[in-house]
């Protein structure tokens, strides 16, 4: 029988104007610290981000939203937070902003094969 594997998670946001609070889902992002595991996964969907009637350009925010996947990868290109360990990492992501680019707080479970529980919370989420 294998072991079951403890994660979080958290769902990314897009809040294109924060001062009415809608937002829609736009990526997940997983931590598992006993794996040493993180991933991050985005789908910005640009016929909804139209619909939201953001002043922010789509181009843009898909920038900031690749920032998310190259700091969780712990890519050189996206600066010192990428060369922090994972979990400090997946905390700094996390962590409460006021930008239009937020996250949920995180949720914990339990799950057998990380990837697949990562691929279903994300069909489940985000798409």
């Amino acid at each position: 029988m294998q072991e079951q594997k403890l994660y979080e998670y958290a769902v990314i946001r897009l809040v294109p104007k924060p001062e009415r609070e809608e937002f829609f889902n736009v990526g997940l992002i997983m931590f598992s610290k006993r794996e040493k595991f993180i991933k991050v996964k985005i789908h910005l969907c640009e016929d909804k981000f139209r619909l939201m009637h953001s002043k922010t350009e789509y181009d843009e925010v898909q920038k900031h939203l690749e920032s998310f996947e190259k700091i969780a990868k712990g890519e050189k290109s996206a600066g010192s937070i990428a060369q922090l360990d994972i979990p400090e990492r997946f905390r700094w992501l996390t962590a409460v902003k006021s930008s239009i680019i937020q996250t949920s707080r995180p949720h914990p479970g339990s799950s057998q094969d990380l990837e697949k529980t990562f691929e279903r919370l994300f069909e489940e989420l985000v798409l």
